[in-house]
């Protein structure tokens, strides 16, 4: 137990009375006893969200069995998010059924939280609170453009003779929570200094705004979900710069225990209260959520000395006595269960309709993996990549938007399909994953302001400030993967990015298709509100979720994570021979029934090379060590997939590939007349007949070989000129590829074998030059720099592992300007008997090679007649 000193005036005051009875005379009194402390019971929950379902007459009795303990002097509180992400049997409803189960358990009041605001203020202030019989409190929500209070700011009770006021606040992370339409006419404040202007009103002795005994704080803001569930207050409170360090730390010393919620954390810690003799402390609680557990703090009030004393500080688990056990012992209880089983009973009628079927249980991350789930907002899941391919179909029809990404905000996500009690998938299932009835919208993105998406999972609020939630995991379709190192700088972390498996390109658009949620810029990612063509699909999320379940079942989890973390790689060119090391972690998914990967199978683009796996440990992660090999192109990229889940990871990597100087062309010279003896000329004069008689030499002189004979046009210009460029060749964006440029280069075989040899026609105007070819999907070189023939061709060997399947030819200049691209169709590998060719035209050298053997021939002819004479 601890005491609150946070009545400095009635401590005084006592002190005062104190003294003047030392100093007076001593009179014989009767004896009188002391009045005794009152206790007051405070109840709480926090994040209930509409569980109308089979735990709600255990949640109402837990309430009333905690209530039973002092049935006089109990206070039954809430901290926010009483509806809205609600399961169907509530939803389907409007939460009605949920908003009179709380009045029916007398709740007497609340804070407001950010789910109140889901179908906005309007809302809120009219049908919301019309039905609740308690009071929604919201200390700092303000008219728009002023301080001037737009909600009731707190509530005033009286328990047995003592005043308790309960102030109430809601996250100021709200803006970027719901959206912006339905709260245009309000702002949010700071909630702390909210919550210290009402106490220093209610304690300034002024009873015409209102005066307590005892102040309670509810605040829709908690604990930071950067940390494990048996973090320590330390822990929390070593996040300096947090909502919820500033709430333990900064709220006033008025305040005498201070329930959190928002972030579904369980914690009951005593913290010690600012500006107190050290070891003074007051109670800081959070109960989890969904109404698994009721926080109970007992506070003892003394009404001579104002002081309270924390008796109790606990969370109270859900009953588990039977239903029939509570409604008879309990009042309440009854009807609560009679509100429950008719909400059920209602839902029932269109909830249980199956809407398809699951093969495996499809989930959210689970902390630690734990069964049931333990939602894990900060990492990838199942559900996440299931709904973001959901929204990536149903929005890929151009007249739907066109979406080329689909992308889902983690807190969107709300439950779990599962295989119990069946594998059938019910209208009140689907609806509890996705209960928000989100329209659903596009938005078209460049390369570089995806990256900004991604970057900003490392969160940032407007202000520049870390949330209380410092991660969020956005979940993408299947068609996206990237790369990623946290130990970078912030805005620097993600380090590659492939869309179909292509790496992305900053200049070219991706239209997103998301909740309008997300597209506004909730949850922190601003950077979509920057998207251009934002185009309203009139579709509903849940609608479009069902019919996606439908045309799609059996659905399966997929556990191929959509990124990694990949530390280490070089950040220079490598070369060939050298060794690579680097490290990949966080490969396994905490989904239900995620596998636990045990090795990498590793390959790199273009290389004959054959690597042995990579091991992956227990937690998910592995060193990756290869040779750069011979065959590397200079645009690398090593590719790495898991045995057990399919998770691919691609890391890029420069390499230096050695140029080699193309060899020589024969000269073009005529090859000169032996000078030993002249070769006589044909003559058409018959060959006189050997006599024995020496011949005579001729008395003309022998007729000249003709020196202006034409020589054979070489098929390859001289090497003469400029050298090759000494940098190895760099691919062009593929942006680069436009439709101008296409087939501005042509093959002599658009249908080709891997192995096979192309020639690619560029042009006689760029005859001489150097330019350098690659083929793509993944860009690889073919040949490094390459001279430019005569007759305006280059030569290339269509690489011994590309894939079957279109592929792209491209030609670029030695300044790295595409000069033309086209397409070829790769059917298969070519027969191992096929001579690899090497890139460099050989037919000149085969042409002059038969001529000089010709040559030849016909010199030794002239010998051997000449000699025989």
């Amino acid at each position: 137990m601890s005491l609150n000193p946070s009545r400095p005036l009635r401590l005084a005051f006592a002190a005062v009375i104190g003294a003047c009875l030392v100093g007076a005379p001593v009179v014989a009194v009767p004896a009188v006893a002391a009045p005794l402390p009152v206790q007051l019971n405070l109840l709480n929950i926090n994040d209930f969200h509409g569980r109308i379902d089979a735990n709600t007459v255990k949640f109402a009795g837990t309430v009333e069995t905690l209530r039973a303990q002092h049935p006089e002097s109990t206070l039954f509180l809430s901290d926010g998010d009483n509806i809205g992400a609600s399961p169907y049997e509530s939803a389907s409803q409007q939460d009605t059924p949920t908003l009179d189960v709380l009045n029916a358990l007398e709740l007497s009041a609340s804070a407001v939280g950010n789910h109140e605001f889901d179908q906005g203020m309007d809302d809120l202030t009219g049908r919301v609170s019309e039905k609740a019989n308690f009071d929604y409190l919201g200390a700092n929500v303000y008219k728009v453009g002023t301080q001037t209070p737009a909600l009731q700011e707190y509530a005033l009770r009286e328990v047995q003779g003592v005043t308790v006021a309960v102030i109430g606040t809601v996250t100021e992370e709200t803006p970027t929570l719901v959206s912006p339409n339905g709260i245009a006419s309000v702002s949010f404040g700071d909630p702390v200094d909210a919550v210290n202007r009402v106490a220093g009103q209610l304690t300034d002795g002024d009873d015409a705004n209102g005066e307590a005994d005892v102040i309670i704080a509810e605040y829709h803001e908690g604990a930071g979900a950067g940390t494990v569930e048996n973090a320590t207050l330390e822990q929390e409170l070593a996040l300096t710069g947090s909502a919820f360090a500033k709430i333990v730390t900064k709220t006033s010393a008025a305040v005498d225990a201070i329930f959190t919620g928002h972030t579904h954390k369980l914690y009951a810690w005593n913290a010690q209260v600012p500006g107190a003799a050290t070891g003074v402390t007051r109670p800081v609680l959070q109960t989890g959520n969904y109404g698994e557990n009721i926080g109970q703090v007992v506070l003892s009030y003394d009404t001579v000395t104002g002081a309270t004393t924390t008796v109790t500080n606990q969370n109270v688990k859900r009953s588990t006595a039977a239903d029939a056990a509570l409604v008879s012992a309990f009042p309440r209880v009854a009807t609560v269960k009679n509100i429950t089983d008719a909400a059920i009973a209602k839902a029932a009628v269109t909830g249980s309709v199956s809407v398809g079927t699951i093969s495996a249980p499809i989930t959210r991350a689970s902390i630690g993996g734990a069964t049931p789930v333990v939602e894990d907002r900060a990492a990838p899941s199942t559900m996440g990549t299931l709904v973001a391919n959901a929204l990536l179909a149903t929005l890929s029809d151009e007249k739907k938007g066109g979406a080329d990404i689909g992308v889902v905000n983690p807190g969107g996500l709300r439950k779990d399909l599962l295989t119990t009690p069946d594998t059938d998938v019910s209208v009140s299932e689907a609806n509890a994953v996705l209960p928000f009835a989100n329209n659903l919208w596009t938005t078209t993105l460049t390369g570089a302001q995806f990256k900004i998406a991604l970057e900003q999972q490392w969160q940032r609020d407007s202000k520049g400030a870390v949330p209380s939630r410092p991660y969020l995991q956005l979940g993408l379709s299947d068609n996206v993967n990237y790369t990623f190192d946290a130990t970078r700088p912030e805005s620097d972390r993600i380090t590659g990015i492939w869309v179909d498996g292509k790496p992305i390109d900053p200049a070219a658009g991706y239209t997103i298709g998301s909740f309008n949620f997300l597209l506004t810029g909730g949850d922190n990612f601003r950077v979509f509100t920057e998207g251009t063509g934002t185009t309203d699909s009139a579709l509903v999320d849940r609608d479009a979720w069902m019919s996606y379940i439908t045309a799609n079942s059996p659905l399966s989890p997929s556990f191929a994570a959509n990124q990694a973390s990949v530390t280490g790689v070089p950040s220079t060119a490598v070369k060939p021979g050298d060794t690579v090391s680097f490290t990949v972690s966080q490969l396994n998914l905490t989904s239900t029934g995620a596998p636990k990967n045990t090795e990498l199978a590793v390959t790199w683009a273009g290389s004959k090379t054959v690597f042995a796996p990579a091991s992956v440990d227990a937690t998910g992660a592995a060193t990756v060590t290869v040779t750069v090999p011979t065959d590397a192109a200079a645009a690398s990229e090593i590719t790495l997939m898991a045995k057990e889940s399919g998770t691919t990871v691609r890391v890029p990597l420069a390499v230096t590939v050695p140029v080699t100087e193309p060899t020589p062309v024969p000269t073009p010279e005529p090859t000169p007349v032996p000078t030993t003896e002249p070769t006589p000329v044909p003559t058409t004069e018959p060959t006189p007949v050997p006599t024995p008689e020496p011949t005579p030499v001729p008395t003309t002189a022998p007729t000249p070989v003709p020196t202006t004979a034409p020589t054979p046009a070489p098929t390859e210009l001289p090497q003469t000129g400029s050298s090759a460029p000494t940098s190895a060749p760099t691919a062009a964006a593929e942006s680069a590829l436009t439709k101008a440029l296409q087939n501005k280069i042509t093959v002599n075989d658009s249908t080709v074998a891997a192995g096979d040899k192309l020639t690619i026609g560029v042009g006689t105007a760029f005859a001489g030059q150097y330019v350098s070819v690659w083929v793509r999907s993944t860009p690889i070189n073919l040949g490094g720099w390459q001279r430019v023939s005569a007759a305006g061709t280059v030569a290339a060997v269509v690489p011994a592992g590309l894939a079957a399947g279109t592929h792209s030819i491209i030609v670029q200049d030695a300044a790295g300007a595409v000069i033309g691209w086209t397409e070829i169709t790769v059917t298969g590998v070519t027969p191992a008997a096929t001579l690899a060719q090497t890139g460099l035209d050989a037919s000149p050298w085969l042409a002059g090679g038969a001529l000089m053997l010709l040559l030849g021939a016909v010199l030794v002819s002239r010998r051997r007649v000449s000699m025989d004479s």
